[in-house]
This record gives structure tokens, C-alpha cells and sequence, in this order.
């Protein structure tokens, strides 16, 4: 009973953060409750159109687009950059698959939430600010991700439920990114993807989310 009364606590602190604007303070919790407390709704895609979400602004007009931002953040040795901030070189490690990789134009940025699973997950009721402010995300770590172009592609807009890194060493991490990614933005998780996390998490032992809603 404690551990239910916890778990919608917080959900119920994510929801009251964003009906006010203001950010709350970061949760945390297992894994298991942190799936628990996603709301469960029927995912619906009508309407959805990739341009709905502008990505890949330079939101703080610093001359680099979210997509260069997110490969200097996460390279792991000095990026060679060139005029404009692009990124030639670096060295970044695609978690999805376990792949080195020092050539940019081989990864892509992923979107933890797919741009259209997240239109079904509630963001098609928000305004046109927020869903650029979702698509552009770099206010957690875990909302945008380099990864082999690849594994991104084999993703898609697919969840949880449908697809799962190659690598199963990424399996725990993975959900757990989708999961405080879905908390930060309060979207829902259809049942099928609910079960599907739920499953997965039983082999995740002592696995934990920690997620700040989104402003």
C-alpha cells in the first residue's frame, strides 16, 4: 500500500508541475513503480505529421543546431569541429548496439519517445511550442541519444513493445530512459507497451529512474 500511495505521489506531483509551469523537484523511484506510474490510454496516431515537432533548432542561437549539440555533449574525446558548429569527428559510443563510432555522419540523434509514438501518447493536445520544446530536448540526458543510424532506423517510431536495442546489455537502460522519458512529458503508455516494460523489468533487478518534469 505504501509503495502504491509513493508511486502516485509522484505522478501526481509530475502532473500538478506541468498544469503550472513550474519544474518540480526530481523523482525517484524503482523501476517497476516508475512503469506503474505512466497512465495507461489507448495510443491513437490521426493527424500525426513529423513537422508537427520543429527539431533540430538552435534554441540558444550559440551557431549549433540540437543535433550538433547532442554530438559535442556526447562524444568521448574532443570533437574536431568546423565552421558553422559542424561536427567532423569525435568518438561516441552507440548504447543501443555497442558500437564505436568516430564518423557523425554515421549516427543519428535519436528521439527516446518517438516524435509520432509521442503524438499518440498524448503531445498531439499540446501547442506547437511545447512539441518543439520536446523534439529539442536537451534538459535530460536520456531524451536524446547518438546512435548508429542504423539501430535508429530499425526503431522507428516503434515502442517497447515492438522493438528493443540489439544489444541486451541496453535492455534495462533502454526502458528505463523510455520510461523517466514518458514521466519528464507526462505521456501516457498504451497497454500493450505497459506489459511489454513490465516484463522486461523483472530482469532489471535494482534498476531506478530518476526523471524532473519537464517546465
Amino acid at each position: 500500500m505504501i509503495t502504491k500511495l509513493r508511486t502516485a505521489l509522484c505522478a501526481l506531483l509530475a502532473a500538478i508541475a506541468l498544469l503550472s509551469g513550474t519544474p518540480a523537484h526530481a523523482a525517484e523511484m524503482t523501476l517497476t513503480d516508475a512503469i506503474r506510474a505512466l497512465p495507461v490510454a489507448a495510443e491513437t496516431n490521426d493527424g500525426y505529421e513529423r513537422t508537427a515537432f520543429r527539431h533540430w533548432i538552435d534554441e540558444d542561437r550559440d551557431g549549433c543546431s540540437t543535433r550538433a549539440e547532442v554530438l559535442l555533449e556526447e562524444s568521448r574525446t574532443k570533437p574536431v569541429i568546423e565552421a558553422n558548429c559542424r561536427v567532423i569527428s569525435g568518438t561516441w559510443y552507440s548504447y543501443y548496439d555497442g558500437v564505436t563510432v568516430v564518423d557523425p555522419a554515421k549516427l543519428d540523434i535519436d528521439h527516446m519517445g518517438p516524435l509520432k509514438e509521442a503524438w499518440g501518447s498524448g503531445a498531439k493536445f499540446w501547442t506547437k511550442e511545447r512539441r518543439q520544446a520536446y523534439a529539442n530536448d536537451l534538459g535530460s540526458a536520456r531524451s536524446l541519444v547518438a546512435v548508429t543510424a542504423a539501430t535508429n532506423r530499425s526503431k522507428a517510431d516503434k515502442d517497447p513493445a515492438q522493438w528493443m536495442p540489439p544489444s541486451a546489455d541496453a535492455h534495462c537502460t533502454y526502458i528505463a530512459d523510455w520510461v523517466g522519458t514518458k514521466l519528464r512529458w507526462s505521456l501516457s503508455a498504451d497497454q500493450p507497451e505497459r506489459d511489454a516494460l513490465l516484463r522486461i523489468a523483472e530482469g532489471c533487478g535494482h534498476q531506478r529512474v530518476t526523471y524532473e518534469p519537464a517546465a
